[in-house]
């Protein structure tokens, strides 16, 4: 099983092909303007400062100047409302919320509800929608974390190669991830994590070339961002790093034991002991045990399918809920089987989304890369990393985060080496390489067309999940009618066999004074317990069917 190509992919695969023919028929073909545009990049490259500077600025400049072409993202996936659950906890200066006493009808996916009321995930991806919601709406957060992994990533990569060529790197993560993927335009995250792992990675050969204090701060800094969003991965994107810092301490090569433990050692340590009480605070505010992620007890009560493709299935839980029992039981079960060891369709999800088509041509000068000692560092973590991440059944792209930096480096170091390739006497390698980044350039023009054409777009801007249906973009019309009404309202939701694909009940932070709470009506479980405690509010009946939904009133005598 591999991603779907639809008609605009194969229209797009025959014009990069086109392009590659004429690159190598006419090497020069638009000298003029590209040699320009190369110079210009070359003298803003110098400038490292800036150039980061000019980076970071370009993403908001871009991505807000579309908003009425693109608007900010309806949240449509599971995780998405409970990244949102997050940021409105930690907005209201909490790290977690107390139990409801009604949470047995706003039971939902991706939620703890004992013994604590919060997300399940990680802190870093719901502080970042939290400083969005801050300044007006989640969504800034995420457009600006993306400006910054655009930043970080240009950051990583002058530390490992030439600057006008870190420029170009950072300039394939612009357009390619930073305007208008999924990771920019839902609330999943992703850039959170590539922050991240571009500061671990960027700052390894700065502390072996400099010994700085701040280059060891930043390379904590970057770990504890990986601790808080992508824990595993973060683990492998680490693990190399710390083995060849370790190395180079014990080596003849470093400077004396003194220096080194005063200005990397120490420095590194402090940050990485701030990062691990944070931790067993946050675990202790919402598990009560400061050894027990959140997410790992949603695991254990929820989910009977493991993470790892090696391990097997446990029996499962069974909930007073038709959706939960069928997401968990059915749905969930049903995946993890069929994907397992489709190790091959993991595999095929992660080139698709980084790089196919265009930034899979450089990767033609494979040989040459594999005997470059200037980046063997990066394609042994790179390895590493890809394949740890494979033993994962539950795999989307923003999974790989931390390996954005990695990944692009090496794109940038294939493309330097195909642009001294030569066929018949012609520089085909430099006329390929420009096409290459052209077409890159050009696919942005394609991105907005296609979104504006499909706002749901899976391929190009909407999270590629089975969950994001239409009835998902219908909840949001529902709550924005409710909202507009006065007063406060409850809408118990009764699902039918239509809707359970999808999910309503998801609720702010603080559930009692929100205008809208949303409830599910429970096969067996009498609903007027819920009724009385919010009897003060207005009561509707919310009743999903596929792509819209029905609201009425709540009816005087509900059903037993």
């Amino acid at each position: 099983m591999l991603p779907h190509f639809s008609r605009l992919d194969l229209v797009l695969y025959a014009a990069l092909f086109a392009a590659m023919v004429l690159a190598c028929l006419v090497p020069k073909l638009g000298d003029p303007v590209l040699l320009w545009a190369e110079r210009l990049g070359a003298r803003l490259a110098a400038r490292k400062g800036l150039a980061i500077l000019a980076i970071v600025l370009a993403v908001p400049l871009v991505r807000f100047s579309l908003v009425r072409l693109l608007p900010a993202p309806v949240p449509a996936v599971h995780d998405e409302f409970s990244y949102l659950l997050a940021a409105d906890t930690f907005a209201h200066g909490r790290l977690t919320n107390p139990p409801h006493p009604m949470s047995i009808y706003f039971e939902t996916i991706h939620v703890n509800q004992r013994p604590t009321y919060m997300s399940k995930y990680p802190p870093a991806q719901g502080a970042i929608l939290a400083a969005g919601q801050l300044l007006g709406h989640p969504w800034i957060g995420v457009v600006l974390s993306s400006a910054l992994m655009c930043g970080a990533v240009l950051w990583m990569l002058q530390g490992w190669m030439p600057a006008r060529w870190a420029l170009l790197g950072a300039a394939l993560v612009l357009l390619r991830l930073a305007l208008f993927s999924y990771w920019v335009n839902s609330y999943w995250g992703g850039t959170v994590a590539a922050i991240g792992g571009a500061l671990v990675t960027g700052a390894l050969p700065r502390i072996l070339r400099w010994q700085r204090t701040r280059d060891a701060l930043l390379l904590g800094l970057g770990a504890a961002i990986l601790a808080n969003s992508r824990p595993f991965e973060g683990v492998l994107l680490c693990a190399p790093v710390g083995v060849s810092l370790a190395a180079w301490l014990l080596s003849r090569r470093s400077p004396p034991w003194r220096a080194t433990l005063r200005s990397v050692c120490l420095p590194l340590a402090a940050v990485l002991l701030v990062t691990g009480i944070f931790a067993g605070y946050y675990n202790w505010r919402g598990t009560e045990s400061p050894f027990l992620f959140p997410y790992v007890l949603n695991e254990r009560t929820y989910l009977s399918t493991p993470p790892f493709a090696w391990q097997h299935l446990t029996p499962p839980a069974h909930f007073s809920s038709p959706q939960l029992e069928f997401f968990y039981n059915q749905w969930a079960r049903s995946y993890w089987q069929r994907m397992r060891f489709a190790v091959h369709w993991r595999a095929g999800k992660f080139f698709y989304f980084f790089l196919w088509p265009e930034l899979c041509v450089p990767f033609l000068a494979l040989p040459w890369l594999l005997r470059d000692r200037r980046i063997r560092f990066l394609l042994v973590q790179f390895v590493i990393c890809f394949a740890g991440m494979m033993t994962v059944v539950w795999f989307e792209p923003h999974y790989a985060a931390p390996l954005v930096a990695t990944l692009y480096a090496l794109v940038v170091q294939a493309i330097r080496h195909l642009r001294h390739g030569r066929l018949s006497n012609r520089a085909c390698g430099f006329g390929i390489t420009r096409a290459i980044v052209s077409f890159s350039a050009a696919m942005s023009l394609v991105y907005v067309a296609s979104a504006i054409h499909n706002p749901h777009t899976e391929s190009l801007v909407a999270p590629a999940g089975a969950w994001a249906t239409p009835g998902n973009y219908a909840r949001a019309e529902a709550e924005a009618q409710l909202e507009a009404l006065p007063g406060q309202h409850l809408a118990i939701v009764r699902y039918s066999s239509e809707s359970r694909g999808g999910e309503w009940v998801y609720n702010r932070a603080d559930i009692d004074h929100a205008k809208v709470v949303w409830a599910r009506e429970i096969p067996g479980v009498e609903v007027r317990p819920l009724l009385e405690y919010f009897k003060g509010s207005q009561v509707w009946l919310v009743e999903p069917t596929g792509s819209a939904a029905r609201i009425t009133v709540y009816p005087a005598s509900p059903p037993r």
